[in-house]
């Protein structure tokens, strides 16, 4: 799969963010830390996690998909499902 590198930076800055936060929430359980304090941390996680979707929708799903395949470009009720599944 094609992606163009300089849209993608911020997705992979966003979705190592979501790695690091994920981890922290990891150690944080583990540690036996409030539940509020985690589950505020997981909250931050899924933002995280969906931005990079959206930033991915956003920056031309439609040609990332349908690059290399026999297969039509997606259209637009496809494309709002698709973008839905993030919501």
């Amino acid at each position: 799969m094609q992606v163009d590198e300089e849209s993608m930076k911020p997705v992979l800055n966003r979705l190592r963010r979501a790695q690091g936060q994920l981890a922290a929430v990891i150690t944080m359980i583990e540690s036996g830390r409030d539940c509020k304090d985690v589950v505020t941390q997981l909250a931050a996680v899924s933002r995280a996690l969906d931005r990079a979707g959206f930033k991915i929708v956003a920056g031309g799903m439609r040609q990332c998909l349908a690059e290399g395949s026999d297969t039509p470009p997606m259209t637009e009720e496809e494309l709002e499902k698709l973008f839905l599944t993030l919501a």
